[in-house]
């Protein structure tokens, strides 16, 4: 009986003991137009055991590769393909550089830098004034994910002041932009008149659903007083 450890490393276990055998015999033939042949059943029959590869681009081509990879490279075939050595299939990508950015705070990344100078070169008041607010509530966020306790919006204006040597000042009530008398939902003109008609209809179906839930609630009210007097009345003492 032979048992897996006294066999040969098996370098490919998703194609199996047998393919592996398969392989070593073209090593061992010398005609060289029979191990084309035998080199070409042995492709195709690697191909049916592992029919998930069909759908990965130029998979006839990852066959190859895997073909001269069991072999060790030493099998001598010629290949539809550009034939891989050791040194090409197995070499090491060259290490990315990392991106050494010093932000002034940690805490806050340097992201939150660009932002700044991009609100710095903002010429328009209200946009500038709007950025300032934004960049004031992510610092917030910020320290928040950092420390369990609040912080107070002197602090965030302390730091804020720091990164733009004061050219930055943000307000404790959020930016909204006003809107024009003529503009909104029911809103009117300066003559009285209104921009344009409400819809009437949304408003009394909105008031006939809060009437309904009134009546509902005074309903269920009126049920739970009545289920209290009844339990009083049945007690014995």
């Amino acid at each position: 009986m032979e048992y897996n450890t006294t066999r040969n490393h098996l370098i490919m276990r998703e194609y199996g003991r047998h393919i592996q055998k398969m392989i070593e015999y073209l090593l061992t033939l010398e005609d060289p137009e029979k191990r084309q042949r035998n080199a070409q059943v042995v492709i195709e029959l690697m191909g049916f055991l592992n029919p998930h590869l069909k759908n990965v681009e130029d998979f006839r081509h990852k066959l190859w590769d895997h073909l001269f990879l069991i072999s060790d490279f030493k099998l001598d075939v010629a290949s539809p393909y550009p034939i891989p050595t050791r040194e090409t299939l197995r070499a090491r990508p060259k290490p990315l550089k990392y991106p050494k950015r010093y932000p002034r705070f940690s805490h806050l990344g340097k992201n939150l830098e660009v932002v700044i100078d991009k609100a710095l070169a903002e010429e328009n008041p209200d946009k500038r004034n709007g950025f300032a607010n934004a960049v004031a509530y992510y610092m917030k966020l910020a320290y928040n994910n950092w420390h369990k306790e609040t912080v107070h919006d002197d602090a965030i204006q302390a730091e804020l002041s720091q990164l733009t040597h004061g050219q930055l000042q943000f307000s404790n009530t959020p930016y909204v932009k006003s809107f024009r008398p003529n503009e909104g939902q029911g809103g009117r003109e300066a003559n009285g008149n209104r921009a344009y008609p409400v819809n009437d209809n949304f408003r009394k179906n909105r008031n006939q659903k809060f009437q309904q839930r009134n009546n509902n609630g005074n309903r269920n009210n009126d049920r739970n007083n009545d289920r209290g007097g009844n339990k009083f009345k049945k007690k014995r003492y």
